[in-house]
């Protein structure tokens, strides 16, 4: 571990009309395998179905330029291209960066 410091990428889809059920029902089965088996851990996943939206997080050990190098591989992965064999495309836009982290005050 690299003195416990994690990158975390912030991942927004707005989804296309009629898709929401399936494309949950679809990340539900894959990405909690293949993005884990990859070296990225899930940190949140929520759906607004009434807009068609879905917000989820990834983390990885170590800095920016490591998650990149990361993100890299896993999008050239035979995993990822088996979840993905066949799949229409459900998301209308998105909107991916990665983010900060800051401590929130439970007092």
């Amino acid at each position: 571990m690299m003195g416990g410091m994690r990158t975390i990428q912030l991942r927004r889809y707005t989804l296309v009309d009629g898709e929401y059920d399936a494309f949950v029902a679809w990340w539900g089965q894959w990405m909690p395998k293949v993005r884990p088996a990859a070296g990225f851990a899930i940190e949140f996943a929520y759906g607004i179905p009434e807009t068609n939206e879905f917000v989820w997080a990834v983390s990885a050990e170590g800095d920016a330029e490591a998650f990149l190098a990361r993100e890299k591989e896993y999008m050239a992965s035979d995993a990822r291209a088996e979840a993905f064999a066949g799949v229409p495309q459900r998301v209308a836009s998105s909107d991916t960066r990665l983010v900060e982290e800051f401590p929130v005050s439970k007092a």
